[in-house]
């Protein structure tokens, strides 16, 4: 499949999806991310490893780029992709914005509303080695399929069990609910995307 299809697919899975709506207003710290797919040779996914910073809560952790929303930021969207840039350097003149999955809060009292789009893969990736150690591009079709043997698509497992393991890295907590809902939302639509 060319990378046009695969984009349309997973473009209509997510605009006719239903997406986890936010929490009452005033509860939460308000932070948003974005997953971001390119295409090479395959459909693949970005994803950061947090810095090993002594103290940091989120050392080593993987995610999906993003952060806090500030007083200038305009919308949870615009969050996004200025966080996206800080962090990776990739432009929002790069991005194709889909739309919201919606919404996913944390232990720690984030709410966080994640986003999804494409990048065009103009420009280089650069990024301060002291908030983020790797940048990962992980194929969706190895995601979808870790998806599938643990029979995430048939029982939702409780957040304990939610672990997408890649290489020496696992994808986890709040940002494996964000995984595990995006892939529900492509493959429900979608089946043989994988």
């Amino acid at each position: 499949m060319n990378k046009e299809k695969y984009f349309d697919h997973i473009n209509r899975a997510i605009q006719k999806s239903s997406h986890p709506g936010p929490p009452e207003p005033g509860l939460f710290q308000l932070t948003s991310v974005i997953a971001l797919f390119s295409y090479t040779d395959q459909l693949s996914l970005l994803f950061i490893q947090k810095a090993d910073v002594p103290g940091y809560p989120w050392a080593n952790q993987m995610a999906f780029p993003g952060g806090h929303q500030d007083k200038n930021d305009s919308s949870a969207m615009q969050t996004a992709l200025r966080e996206l840039e800080e962090e990776t350097g990739i432009s929002k003149a790069d991005i194709d914005v889909i739309g919201s999955l919606g919404h996913f809060q944390t232990i720690n009292n984030k709410d966080i509303e994640a986003f999804a789009g494409f990048w065009n893969q103009n420009g280089t990736i650069h990024y301060d080695s002291h908030e983020i150690s790797r940048v990962f591009h992980i194929p969706f079709k190895y995601l979808v399929n870790i998806h599938k043997e643990k029979n995430y698509h048939t029982i939702a497992p409780n957040i304990m069990q939610l672990t997408y393991p890649f290489e020496d890295v696992l994808i986890w907590g709040v940002t494996a609910k964000m995984l595990f809902h995006l892939i529900q939302v492509v493959i429900t639509d979608y089946p043989g995307i994988s």
